[in-house]
C-alpha cells in the first residue's frame, strides 16, 4: 500500500518565463485555482495523505502560505528545498528520509490529469505492494516524449523522444514506487545532459521484471502544462467542464469532504480563509 508521495514543484519553468520570474510555475493559475491543485488532488484521489513538496530554494512560504501544512485538506504536507535541478530520479536522494523503507508515488507539479476512469486506476496503483507502475497515455507526437512499446500487455521498451516512430504511448510524469526505488535511484548516473534521468530510474524495475503500467484510456486527459500554449489549452479544458457540468475540478476540500478526512466546519474555516471568491461560493454548496 502507498501511503506517501512526492511532487516535485522546482525546476525554474524558463519555458514559462518571464512569468515565471516572479511566480513558482506550480503557483501559476489553471483558469481558477494554482496549477499545485491539481497534481496534490490525484495524490488525494490516490488515497496518499502524506506529501513531500519539492521546491525551489527561496519557495517554500509561497508554498505554506497557500497550503499550510496541508491540515486544511486533511493531509500532511512537508516541504523541502532542491538547491538546483539534478533530475528527477533526485527526488528520491532528497526524500530519502522521508520514504524511510516504504513504498511512494510521484507526480511532476506541471502535469494535469484528469478523467472520470482515472480514479480507480489510482487506487489500484496504490495498492500494488511489489514494483513500479507507471502511467501512459497515446499521444500524435511520441518524438516529444519517453515512451513505451508493450508487446503482450508487457512493456518491451523504453524509449526516449524516439526520432523514428516505436509507440504512441508516452510516459506520464505519474509513477508509483516500492521500496527499491531509493536504492535504485541511488544507482544512477548522469546522463550526457548532466541530470538523473527518470528512464533510466524505469529501467531498473523493467531489468527486474518489477515493471508494471496503467493506460489511460481515451475518456481521460493528460496534458504536461510547462508551456504557455498547454497552459493556456489546460485552462481552457477546466473552464469549459466547470461550467458545462457545474463541478470544480481538483477542489481539494471536496475530495477530502468525500473521504471523510475533514468536516463541514473545516469547509467553513477555509471559506473564510479564501474570502469571497467563486472558490468559496463554491465550497459553500458541498
Amino acid at each position: 500500500m502507498i501511503k506517501k508521495g512526492i511532487i516535485l514543484a522546482g525546476g525554474f519553468g524558463t519555458r514559462l518565463s518571464p512569468l515565471t520570474k516572479a511566480v513558482n510555475k506550480q503557483l501559476l493559475p489553471i483558469h481558477d485555482k494554482p496549477m499545485i491543485f491539481y497534481p496534490l488532488s490525484i495524490m488525494m484521489l490516490a488515497n496518499i495523505k502524506v506529501i513531500l513538496m519539492i521546491v525551489n530554494p527561496g519557495q517554500i512560504e509561497n508554498f505554506k502560505n497557500l497550503l499550510g501544512n496541508g491540515s486544511r485538506f486533511g493531509i500532511k504536507i512537508i516541504y523541502k528545498v532542491q538547491s538546483k535541478p539534478r533530475g528527477l530520479p533526485d527526488a528520491f536522494n532528497l526524500g530519502k528520509s522521508f520514504i524511510g523503507g516504504d513504498n511512494v508515488a510521484l507526480i511532476l507539479g506541471d502535469n494535469f490529469f484528469y478523467g472520470q476512469s482515472l480514479t480507480k486506476k489510482l487506487e489500484k496503483s496504490s495498492t500494488h505492494k511489489i514494483g513500479a507502475t507507471i502511467f501512459l497515455k497515446e499521444v500524435l507526437n511520441p518524438k516529444n516524449y519517453g515512451v513505451a512499446t508493450i508487446r503482450n500487455n508487457k512493456i518491451e521498451n523504453i524509449v526516449e523522444k524516439p526520432k523514428k516512430f516505436v509507440s504512441n504511448k508516452a510516459i506520464t510524469g505519474l509513477y508509483f514506487f516500492d521500496k527499491n526505488v531509493c536504492k535504485f535511484a541511488k544507482k544512477l548516473k548522469p546522463s550526457n545532459r548532466g541530470e538523473l534521468e527518470i528512464t533510466d530510474l524505469i529501467n531498473e524495475y523493467k531489468k527486474n521484471n518489477m515493471l508494471k503500467y496503467e493506460l489511460i484510456g481515451r475518456g481521460a486527459i493528460w496534458s504536461d502544462a510547462g508551456k504557455m500554449n498547454d497552459l493556456t489549452n489546460v485552462s481552457n479544458y477546466v473552464k469549459s467542464v466547470e461550467e458545462v457540468q457545474g463541478i470544480k475540478i481538483a477542489c481539494l476540500e471536496e475530495i477530502s469532504l468525500l473521504k471523510k478526512w475533514i468536516d463541514r466546519k473545516r469547509i467553513k474555516q477555509n471559506i473564510k480563509f479564501y474570502g469571497n471568491c467563486e472558490y468559496s461560493n463554491y465550497l459553500k454548496k458541498l
